[in-house]
């Protein structure tokens, strides 16, 4: 992103040079076009890196973990589910794993392996307390990714965290789901290239409950 930010400074101050060198009509002409396009480029990775640096660390950490929603519906697409064991809990003991979809549930919509992953809640999935969610933020020219949760009802995302290092098959962030109404949660993730190209979002349906332990939490 520097090397880009430093070559169309360069060009910049080229055209710039080469406008006030400019003897001729058609020669000024064409050095005006060569610094409108310059200043236009270097307007818009001035806008990207303002929005990114914004977003990152001061909107992102002012955003609390949730809150309330309206009560959930009933999702007639989930699927029947499977006990597992309690031993498969979040080893730092915050997320509570109830039961899991068939195999075939686990990749969420819009998911991409060793790109685009949410690999931890995974679909269907029952969760309490502070979940660790796992995955894979890793694409060409890797800008920035966000971490996302809205109810399947809702078209409005609200944002829980955003990270701009590249993350490989590890944490990507965590979400307290403590202070939410139990009920169907969709968790999504969108990733934006060096471009400001946003991913089409990972998105996994994830059931919230509370733990007799969390009845007392306000």
């Amino acid at each position: 992103m520097e090397k880009e930010n430093s070559l169309f400074i360069r060009k910049f101050v080229l055209s710039w040079q080469e406008l006030k060198d400019a003897a001729f009509g058609l020669e000024r002409e064409s050095a005006q076009s060569r610094l409108n396009q310059s200043a236009t480029v270097l307007v818009l990775l001035l806008t990207m890196a303002v929005s990114e640096f914004v977003l990152v660390y001061f909107i992102s950490p002012a955003i609390p973990a949730a809150s309330a929603l309206p009560s959930p519906t009933i999702n007639p697409l989930s699927t029947a589910t499977t006990t597992v064991s309690p031993d498969l809990a979040n080893p730092e003991g915050g997320s509570t794993v109830g039961e899991l979809p068939p195999p075939e549930a686990v990749i969420g919509e819009g998911c991409i392996p060793d790109q685009i992953m949410i690999s931890f809640p995974i679909g269907g999935q029952e969760v309490s307390g502070v979940v660790e969610i796992l995955g894979t933020a890793n694409i060409t020219n890797f800008g920035f990714y966000k971490l996302e949760i809205k109810r399947p009802e809702e078209t409005v995302w609200l944002t829980l965290q955003a990270g701009n290092q590249v993350v490989q098959d590890g944490k990507l962030g965590d979400w307290d789901t403590r202070r939410l109404t139990p009920g169907e949660y969709q968790l999504g993730m969108v990733v934006v290239d060096n471009a400001a190209q946003a991913s089409q979002p990972c998105i996994v349906n994830i059931l919230v409950v509370r733990t007799p332990e969390e009845t007392g939490v306000p």
